[in-house]
């Protein structure tokens, strides 16, 4: 037995921990797979599972970060633009989003918001099939206002919904014509402030678990470094597919969870 778990189900928990971290640094999307193992097969409560993940993401941003800069992404003025207005817009999203959790009636947002995600994921298919001039420069008056109009909406995402960070920034990046390594990269940056938040908050109730946070968390920090490498080994239009495919997969599970 491994923190009450069989062995079995730890090592079930480890793999998709590792690829939860593959996915998160080489197309955004992946925690959200280590959120619906812990759900569907421990018997951790919803709110541990929740601030548990959170914390692991905290690391996982981090060193996300961390990598990304080495790489180039985020060691440029134009990197840290995209990342600093994704950022400080998020955290004012995230504010907002709990307190519209008390208002808005949860279950449709997370359809609407289900929809939307799968939607976006079709609309970057599309874009890898079809040629396209859009861009967006995260240093033009322009660009710093889509910017910080997305890291908005990803932080009332995360905030209602408990979804956000790289699974919501880095696809709409793309679809607006961002780079998928430079969403990526700025997506990790994002993610921490965002996690952070949320991880607070689950301390406080201690719904946070250290043991739990430990075994998932090492294999999820392994698989964010194999996932750079991969980032900058595969093709992009290739991981831009995957991450269409994805995002159609993960929208249902949004809308109805």
């Amino acid at each position: 037995m491994i923190l009450g778990f069989d062995v079995g189900l730890a090592a079930v928990l480890v793999f998709v921990a590792f690829f939860a971290g593959i996915g998160i640094t080489a197309v955004g999307p992946g925690g959200i797979f280590l959120t619906v193992a812990l759900f569907a097969l421990t018997p951790v409560a919803p709110a541990t599972v929740v601030g548990t993940a959170s914390a692991t993401f905290v690391a996982t941003g981090l060193l996300g970060t961390a990598t990304y800069v080495r790489s180039g992404e985020l060691s440029d003025a134009t990197g840290w633009r995209l990342a600093a207005v994704l950022s400080a817009t998020g955290i004012v999203g995230a504010l907002l989003g709990v307190r519209l959790n008390d208002i808005l009636p949860t279950d449709l947002f997370g359809i609407l918001l289900g929809v939307f995600v799968s939607a976006t994921g079709l609309l970057i298919w599309w874009r890898t099939r079809t040629s396209t001039d859009v861009t967006l420069d995260p240093t033009t008056r322009r660009g710093t206002l889509v910017t910080a109009g997305l890291g908005l909406f990803v932080g009332v995402a995360g905030g209602l919904l408990g979804v956000g960070g790289p699974v919501l920034a880095v696809p709409l990046l793309v679809a607006s014509g961002v780079p998928l390594l430079a969403a990526v990269g700025a997506a990790q940056v994002q993610s921490v402030f965002i996690a952070a938040f949320a991880t607070a908050g689950y301390l406080v109730r201690d719904a946070v678990s250290v043991e739990l946070a430990v075994l998932v968390g090492v294999p999820e920090l392994a698989g964010v470094v194999v996932g750079w490498w991969v980032a900058h080994h595969v093709d992009e239009t290739r991981l831009k597919q995957v991450l269409a495919a994805v995002l159609v997969v993960v929208g249902p599970y949004i809308a109805f969870s």
